[in-house]
């Protein structure tokens, strides 16, 4: 799949279940109470970092996920 099918895909145009049920995988979720792997993170001024690193400085966080579709 290229990435212009991979955005072509995600940016459907109405929302039913059909086109946005794909993208919710939730069997391959961490169980409640593991801890989420590591994924790459960044800030608002761009600056990469990763989960880990920002659970090793901070003692709460809050990582914020959204969607501008």
């Amino acid at each position: 799949m290229t990435d212009s099918d991979l955005l072509a895909r995600y940016n459907y145009d109405s929302f039913v279940p059909e086109l946005f049920e794909p993208w919710m995988r939730f069997d391959e979720s961490p169980p409640l109470g593991e801890p989420a792997p590591d994924f790459p993170l960044w800030d608002l001024d761009s600056q990469e970092s990763s989960l880990v690193a920002q659970w090793s400085a901070h003692r709460y966080l809050v990582v914020e996920f959204g969607s501008f579709t």
